[in-house]
């Protein structure tokens, strides 16, 4: 019973993801008068389904500000609801850098009582992005330090250049990875790795990242300086075409189904096929392969 009930309790928080709601594209006057630190662009053509968000700090390599994580926030949120969106790709609008982590200069005037609250806002909006029902793919075509690995710890699938530079170098100024950084990176590496990583503040690049598992590909970088984010198109690009329904029922039983043991997530995998089956698409898919055609899924 208590495994079962497990199991609801997700689904009823997977259904509730799989509804709409309207938002629009934030364009260089988007959310503030000045250019703003997300940029998010809704891609069309043959990558129509794709979200990609922009991390737009030039003049602080990305770090992560309070008005940086307002954006990233709003921008989650409008996006989670939205049918139209397949897959979430993040990306850097910053030549060599994914994101710095936090913004040093910002945390030095924080009063001690304001640190803590912070932290606290960076990490729940790392788990709205993780928590988000589409595939979330990120491209690293640079550094991503402390704040910036851990964002990307929370993404479905990591994509890097082999110049790109990663690590949770928290330790070297006397704290810890806060916003997620001790719990998904030994969730994605292993402990003893996590711990050595951790402990000893490594940074790794593409290729060490891609050995230990830190990452799903690694690309030689290009002259635009964008090579995993091209890669990362391409990933996206084969998971538009399948049933938006069936991919994001699989994200839950996967995501879930990790954190518990397997007969509780052979209870959540049962739950979540029960949501596909009355499904519109899943008839589509069956007449498409029948009628030897490409199904045209609708995410109903």
């Amino acid at each position: 019973m208590m495994m079962h009930n497990v199991a609801q309790n997700i689904l009823r928080a997977a259904r509730s993801s799989l509804g709409q709601t309207a938002w629009h594209r934030v364009s260089a006057r988007g959310l503030c008068s000045s250019s703003p630190d997300i940029v998010i662009e809704k891609l069309s053509g043959d990558c129509e389904g794709i979200a990609v968000f922009g991390l737009n700090r030039p003049q602080a390599k990305n770090a992560i500000s309070k008005n940086l994580l307002k954006e990233f926030k709003e921008g989650i949120d409008n996006v989670r609801h939205d049918r139209s969106v397949r897959v979430v790709l993040l990306r850097s609008m910053v030549p060599g850098v994914f994101c710095a982590g936090a913004d040093l200069k910002e945390r030095a005037k924080m009063k001690p009582e304001e640190v803590g609250p912070f932290v606290t806002k960076a990490r729940a909006c790392i788990s709205d992005l993780e928590n988000l029902p589409m595939p979330v793919i990120v491209a690293l075509d640079g550094v991503a330090l402390g704040g910036g690995l851990e964002i990307a710890l929370a993404c479905d699938l990591r994509v890097a250049a082999t110049t790109t530079k990663m690590g949770l170098v928290e330790t070297k100024l006397a704290i810890i990875p806060g916003a997620g950084g001790t719990q998904r990176l030994p969730r994605v590496v292993g402990s003893a790795k996590a711990k050595e990583l951790i402990f000893t503040a490594a940074i790794v690049n593409g290729e060490e990242g891609e050995e230990i598992g830190l990452v799903n590909y690694v690309v030689p970088q290009n002259e635009t300086g964008d090579a995993a984010y091209l890669r990362s198109l391409e990933l996206a690009k084969k998971i538009i075409p399948n049933g938006p329904i069936g991919v994001k029922m699989a994200k839950v039983a996967i995501s879930r189904g990790m954190e518990v043991d397997l007969s509780t997530g052979l209870s959540i995998e049962e739950a979540c096929y029960a949501q596909v089956i009355p499904t519109k698409d899943r008839i589509e898919g069956l007449t498409a392969f029948r009628e030897k055609r490409t199904p045209n899924y609708k995410g109903e």
